[in-house]
């Protein structure tokens, strides 16, 4: 109703205008004189305004009839079709124009405009592999899903537009949490385009959430072939995915699969951590201990780790502490100033009963890089030689504030995982884990840090200091009404 009004007033306001025009030139003075076989013509100044306006009518027209008269001529001289697009010409050009618009619009944010234009330029073209693009991703900015899914199931019968529309439904089943209809989707789409980054990007991950290690590596070997991935990045993921791959080998009971899986990780990747342990593990079983021992030490010198340490100690099970500290000295003549090097020292020191060579290993580490695990090792140290109960309760009340050190944390979402794993549990990143310590806050003690059992001959006999949830309670509870508070006795150093 409103737009009536609007058109009706703008019609009269035009009527007044050219009346106001006409009126203006009937007053106005002069005209134009054309002569013609001697014969003058005088034409007043709005005689003289029509008259032009005639003659460019007249030229149009006569343009438009010998465009047609060509096209006929054509016609008669057997093209087929030249009658047809002559009149096609001009529908062309405002679905053109139609279409230009929408994408103008699909640009600038808005939707329905977008759509109305896609429907116009439809209207007039006759190409919904054109408009049906605009159509379906300007549903989708106006937060019409359905309008969007059907465009894009148009899509799908279509071989030119048919990937574009499995990616437009595969990207609705992922915001909506179906993950294994939109791995079937993205599968179709990678068989559609193989070389489409996106595409191999989420099939990938989807790949990896659901564990399909297997078509995760073969999608990684296809990035590379394609040339969407660097060699280095590409040889580290793969070790990734083998390492991943073997533990779910390893779970199914396949020891000699998981076996070769796994040293084929270690060998693509050997400063993975994971794979260096598995791989150890591996060569363990197979009575191959110098091979072990010789994979952990090239580990070990790219990263000391307290899994490699506990890998190294299950070389030799059966040893008495006072070996283990010599055969150690294989592993920690590497990286003798590293934190966890004078740890691991401090611990074996610990097994073999010699504080004093524990406290120097240990060093200044409690005052340059205090962690709750170099403070419980400190407090074990000053147990084992004999100090007060007060001051191994201090260690133990400073070890409850300490940094927890170093953890496996995602580079992505900065989620702390006490295990390695492929995959983030909290963001679902692939290999984004790495191990450092964490920026803010604290974390939860890795399993890797109880290894003290590995390398103490029995670890019910291991009489250290150590902190456990029953013990920080005691101890935050003695701080109050004076208890004294003696710390559980486990098996692992945390």
């Amino acid at each position: 109703m409103l737009w009536s009004l609007i058109k009706v007033i703008l019609f009269i306001a035009v009527i007044g205008a050219l009346t106001l025009g006409a009126e203006y030139l009937l007053q106005t003075d002069g005209g134009v004189m054309i002569t013609i076989g001697g014969v003058e013509y005088t034409f007043g100044v709005l005689e003289a305004t029509i008259a032009l306006v005639v003659l460019v009518i007249a030229v149009w027209v006569f343009l438009k009839l010998l465009g047609l008269l060509v096209a006929t001529l054509k016609f008669i001289n057997g093209d087929e079709t030249a009658i047809s697009r002559y009149f096609d010409r001009n529908r062309e050009r405002k679905g053109f124009q139609a279409l230009s618009d929408g994408m103008m619009a699909l640009a600038s944010g808005e939707g329905r405009t977008a759509m109305a234009k896609a429907a116009k330029a439809e209207k007039y073209l006759r190409r919904p592999e054109l408009t049906n693009l605009i159509t379906a991703q300007a549903a989708e900015i106006s937060g019409d899903r359905k309008k969007a899914e059907e465009v894009y199931k148009r899509l799908l019968k279509d071989e030119r537009t048919r990937f574009v529309g499995v990616r437009g439904i595969m990207k609705q089943k992922l915001a909506d949490g179906e993950t294994d209809t939109a791995l079937k989707l993205a599968e179709k789409a990678f068989a559609l385009k193989p070389k489409h980054v996106e595409t191999q990007d989420t099939l990938l991950k989807l790949q990896a959430e659901t564990s399909d290690w297997s078509g995760a590596r073969k999608t990684l070997n296809a990035k590379l072939r394609h040339g969407s991935l660097p060699r280095d990045v590409h040889k580290r993921r793969d070790a990734v995915l083998a390492l991943s791959e073997a533990s779910d080998v390893l779970a199914e009971g396949q020891t000699i699969e998981a076996r070769e899986t796994a040293i084929e990780a270690n060998r693509l990747s050997p400063d993975l951590i994971p794979a260096a342990v598995m791989a150890a593990r591996a060569y363990i079983e197979q009575g191959k201990p110098r091979y072990a021992t010789r994979l952990l030490k090239k580990a070990w010198d790219m990263r000391p780790h307290p899994d490699l340490a506990a890998a190294f100690a299950e070389i030799e099970p059966d040893e008495d502490a006072n070996k283990r500290v010599k055969r150690f000295a294989a592993l920690t003549k590497t990286k003798p100033d590293h934190p966890e090097t004078r740890m691991l020292l401090a611990e074996l020191n610990i097994a073999a009963e010699d504080f004093p060579a524990a406290r120097r290993a240990l060093g200044d580490l409690v005052e340059t890089d205090p962690t709750a695990r170099s403070i419980a090792i400190m407090a074990a140290v000053e147990r084992g030689e004999g100090a007060d109960d007060s001051v191994v309760r201090g260690w133990l009340t400073k070890a409850l504030t300490a940094s927890r050190g170093p953890q496996w944390i995602c580079d992505n979402c900065h989620n702390i995982h006490s295990n390695w794993s492929p995959v983030c549990s909290n963001c679902s990143s692939f290999d984004m884990l790495t191990w450092r310590e964490p920026t803010t806050g604290e974390a939860a003690v890795p399993a890797s840090a109880t290894m003290l059992p590995l390398i103490v001959d029995d670890p019910k006999e291991a009489e250290i200091e150590v902190i456990s949830p029953e013990v920080e309670d005691a101890i935050l509870a003695d701080q109050d009404d004076g208890e004294t508070v003696d710390a559980e006795k486990t098996e692992a150093t945390k």
